[in-house]
């Protein structure tokens, strides 16, 4: 557990980030976030985490149409 004045690692962030995506997430993790976290980060992971799936979406439309 980090202490109170410890920020979260970047990894801690997108894995709280990627467990939003699919809608799990520990009760322990979320309060850690609140606690640790900063909102402008997980909002900046979350646009990255979304712009990156609709690239992968769009190659693999275009893999599966160019079949």
């Amino acid at each position: 557990m980090a202490n109170k004045d410890e920020q979260l690692s970047f990894l801690q962030i997108l894995a709280s980030v990627m467990a939003s995506f699919i809608g799990v997430q520990s009760a322990e993790n979320r309060q850690r976030d609140f606690e640790h976290g900063k909102a402008m980060h997980f909002v900046w992971v979350g646009v990255l985490m979304t712009a990156v799936f609709c690239m992968a979406i769009i190659v693999l439309v275009n893999l599966v149409l160019a079949a």
